[in-house]
């Protein structure tokens, strides 16, 4: 087994490589950051040149090629999820794929097989999973405190994405549902022990970003699982003033809410407007709410450090590819629903020749029916 901390490679170099980065500083002990890729020359050598990372490629493929990287973390669009890790999987080293795992259930169990076939971890990137909040949420309810839980909600809404791609459904497979609401379909299925997911039902439309993109800005979902659980999701790309991300749990026995941001803000009044408040945030003049301790309070330095724990075999993967396949699953069952206007059981299979999630919902009935009214 190597020795000292993870070397490892990123791929991407904007908001999501940027936290990458700023996540394994505040937890430097098992990891360190040695290069960058990213075929935006200027945006890589302003993220190695803030980050202090030494080595800086145009090409990920270049990147692989460095023998003393063990780790490779992929915050790039959706749709180059799949590709990115079978070279990285071929190449030899670990693999962290950000949030959602693919475009395609086929591309998901591709990813899986390949990490599989070329004996590395495919680590899935869901910091729900090691949100301090939410983890003592999960403490309490294993302990028994809220008796036998029958509902669990979880909200992530903000006015929408920081790149662009995302707003290209043919880069990132959906909207706010593909975006956030695999964040809520994961954190359920983790909290509820991993209960199979027996139906979906989901809603969902275009109302303030009509002219930017086709995809969906506002969903809501609700799961049913095999432990008779309920599970509701709300996403949205149309709420204005940052980013608001909470849950609640309800048992027979007891209640438990957090809110993620509220709990770890500063109330605060400028006239004059400050640097930074909180991811989304659109402005600091007024009344604002500050964070500290912000990527903490997300989990996203836990859970790199765990996984390069994992890449050296001290502790075992807590959010792996096939979490990624469940979600995956949910994602595509949720898009039917929408657009077939009806709940969806599980598993579910979509018909041949759906290329991406969102296809179900943008050519399905229910919508073509909205459409003529």
């Amino acid at each position: 087994m190597a020795e000292g901390r993870v070397k490892v490679g990123i791929i991407g170099s904007q908001f999501q490589a940027d936290i990458h980065a700023a996540s394994f500083q505040v937890m430097p002990h098992e990891a360190e950051v040695v290069a960058i890729a990213s075929p935006t020359p200027g945006n890589a050598a302003a993220l190695a040149k803030r980050f202090g990372i030494p080595r800086v490629f145009t090409d990920y493929r270049e990147m692989l090629k460095e023998r003393d990287i063990e780790m490779v973390t992929i915050a790039a669009p959706n749709s180059l999820h799949a590709q990115m890790t079978k070279d990285i999987a071929a190449a030899g080293k670990h693999i962290v794929c950000e949030k959602p795992l693919a475009m395609t259930i086929a591309e998901g169990e591709e990813m899986i097989a390949a990490a599989k076939q070329h004996g590395v971890l495919l680590m899935y990137g869901e910091e729900l999973f090691f949100t301090p909040k939410y983890l003592k949420a999960k403490e309490m309810a294993d302990a028994g405190a809220f008796g036998k839980i029958y509902l669990v909600k979880q909200s992530e809404k903000h006015f929408g994405p920081h790149s662009p791609w995302f707003w290209d459904v043919n880069r990132s497979g959906g909207g706010a549902f593909m975006d956030l609401g695999c964040h809520g379909i994961a954190f359920c299925y983790f909290f509820l022990g991993r209960s199979p997911i027996k139906s979906v039902y989901c809603q969902m439309g275009t109302y303030v970003h009509i002219g930017k993109t086709k995809a969906e800005d506002d969903s809501l979902c609700i799961l049913e699982f095999a432990s008779g659980a309920v599970g509701l999701i709300e996403n949205s790309w149309a709420r204005r003033g940052g980013m608001d991300d909470r849950i609640e749990v309800f048992g027979e026995a007891g209640v438990t809410y957090a809110n993620l941001h509220m709990g770890n803000a500063l109330p605060t009044f400028s006239e004059n407007g400050y640097g930074y408040a909180v991811e989304k945030a659109p402005t600091t003049k007024g009344w604002t709410y500050p964070v500290f301790e912000e990527l903490w309070n997300y989990g996203t330095p836990q859970e790199l450090a765990h996984f390069a724990r994992c890449a050296r075999g001290k502790e075992t993967p807590q959010a792996t590819g096939e979490d990624g396949l469940v979600v995956m699953h949910a994602l595509y069952a949720g898009y039917a629903s929408a657009g077939e206007g009806r709940k969806i059981s599980m598993p579910y299979q979509p018909p041949p020749g759906v290329k991406k999630p969102i296809d179900l919902w943008l050519n399905g009935p229910a919508r073509a029916q909205a459409a003529q009214r």
